[in-house]
């Protein structure tokens, strides 16, 4: 089976490819040609991933799959929610982001947000849904150098570390986009044996 994962990202795209059996080819966004920035308007994190989805199989007629993330802080009502990667300004640097939703949460004392991905698969004409929840708290000084985007302010449940102060095998075991991708990865495997 050959399956476009709609991501630029070659990193993201081999992590990927480990969690799924081995008879799913998996290529990018770059495999088939596709430069263009897809629009992703949507006010939820689903409908941002059926976007970039749905393109690819609109203008390239592939089965596709496309990813979502976002953090929501209580106190902020769930932003940054599907702002997150945009949260500072379109540069989408992330720690603008980062410094802007420390600012914004100084003083406040309900820290407690979660990462949440969502997954939209199109395979064979149908469209499937999976999600998945990190749950913990926003500290107030950035620690660790490893992951990304608010990975270093991000201190999960149950954890000492930030997510960037853990390797990537170690935060994919607990990780929002590790939960989602298992349930993807599972999904997959049935279809694969069906």
């Amino acid at each position: 089976m050959k399956l476009v994962f709609a991501t630029h990202n070659q990193g993201k795209l081999i992590e990927v490819q480990r969690l799924l059996s081995k008879n799913i080819e998996l290529v990018s966004l770059d495999d088939i040609g596709c430069r263009e920035d897809i629009p992703e308007n949507g006010l939820t994190l689903e409908e941002n991933a059926l976007a970039k989805a749905q393109h690819v199989k609109d203008k390239y007629g592939l089965d596709c799959f496309a990813d979502d993330t976002g953090l929501l802080t209580d106190a902020l009502g769930g932003a940054p929610g599907v702002w997150s990667a945009r949260y500072a300004g379109p540069e989408r640097d992330p720690l603008q982001n980062m410094n802007k939703l420390l600012q914004e949460l100084q003083g406040v004392s309900n820290r407690s947000a979660r990462f949440q991905t969502a997954i939209a698969l199109i395979l064979e004409g149908r469209t499937h849904f999976f999600s998945g929840v990190a749950e913990g708290t926003i500290i107030e000084t950035a620690r660790g150098n490893k992951g990304f985007g608010y990975d270093p302010i991000f201190l999960p449940e149950g954890e000492t570390r930030t997510f960037a102060e853990m390797t990537l095998a170690e935060k994919n075991l607990i990780s929002h986009r590790g939960k989602a991708l298992k349930k993807l990865s599972k999904f997959l495997s049935k279809m694969d044996q069906g």
